[in-house]
């Protein structure tokens, strides 16, 4: 079994069309009359919710200027935007499609709009931002797949390889047993902004080690595997994060950090209705709907790392 590398690029860039059958926890919570906004506690957007908990930890005042990489069809932006119109963005994005959706959405005289690669934008540009959105996209990042700690300590000339033996060694990183995917693009896309010096980045992803609530585990069924799982979508596959890598690669590179699930931002109104939905496992659409939603309050996990000094 070799390594290989897992890439959405080619998709992203030539085939992707529409997001209908990637529900995210952001496009769940964008209609006000839909199900899961009505289950939360406060009738508020994905954007709107995520703004009050930057507050919690970063400045508004002090960000002039913020980079979403990634950014769907702009939800997030948009209410940013609404919240701190005096801030300056940037939406990069590798797929001409999203980003038309982008423009729609935010306004194109509310943000600058480009179409390219993350890993390929200038080192410099990205140094002059403040914070920087990864929200729901790193999952999309390159993973190096069926790589073991036999591949990483030999002597491998495969270019991939090489880099992920040059993270495992510098920044210490949690090696299993056996064959396991390492989420090698998120891993370099928080070294690189953390190597700008970008004073403040948001990440956020399904992840692979996220643990319910002992209260809500007889209700939501996760099993968390501790490394990275395969996600088949339309055209591509996706790979939940190991979380603890990318804290691992912050906290070496001088950043604090604050992780935790969605659900410490995005709360639950437990009414009765919501409790039976829950307990009964109902099939109706609208119950699974909710279930699916709260399920991924828990699955889905948020890193925000600040810089030191």
């Amino acid at each position: 079994m070799k390594p290989f590398v897992s890439s959405t690029a080619d998709y992203h860039r030539h085939h992707l069309n529409s997001l209908g059958w990637e529900l995210t926890v952001c496009a769940m919570t964008e209609d006000p009359e839909g199900p899961c906004r009505r289950a939360l506690g406060e009738d508020l957007s994905y954007g709107a919710h995520l703004s009050r908990l930057l507050a919690r930890h970063l400045d508004w005042m002090r960000v002039s200027r913020m980079l979403e990489i990634g950014g769907g069809y702009g939800f997030v932006m948009r209410d940013l935007l609404a919240a701190h119109p005096r801030v300056r963005a940037t939406m990069l994005d590798i797929s001409p499609h999203l980003l038309s959706r982008q423009r729609e959405t935010v306004g194109a005289e509310r943000a600058e709009f480009i179409e390219g690669d993350f890993f390929e934008f200038d080192k410099e540009r990205l140094a002059s931002y403040d914070l920087a959105i990864l929200n729901e996209i790193i999952g999309d990042f390159p993973a190096l797949c069926d790589i073991d700690a036999e591949a990483l300590e030999g002597a491998c000339e495969v270019a991939e390889v090489q880099t992920a033996r040059r993270l495992f060694r510098h920044y210490g990183l949690e090696l299993p047993e056996g064959p396991f995917v390492f989420n090698l693009g998120a891993a370099l896309a928080v070294e690189k902004l953390c190597a700008a010096g970008v004073p403040a980045i948001f990440v956020s992803e399904h992840s692979c080690e996220a643990i319910a609530p002992p209260e809500l585990a007889p209700f939501l069924a996760m099993d968390p595997p501790g490394f990275p799982e395969r996600i088949g979508l339309k055209g591509h596959d996706e790979y939940t994060i190991k979380f603890s890598h990318l804290e691992s690669v912050a906290r070496a590179l001088g950043y604090r950090s604050a992780r935790g699930p969605y659900a410490d931002f995005l709360h639950v109104r437990w009414t009765d209705e919501v409790r039976f939905i829950l307990a009964s496992r109902s099939a109706r659409d609208e119950h699974e709907a909710v279930r699916q939603f709260i399920e991924d309050l828990y699955r889905y996990e948020y890193l925000i790392l600040v810089k030191k000094g």
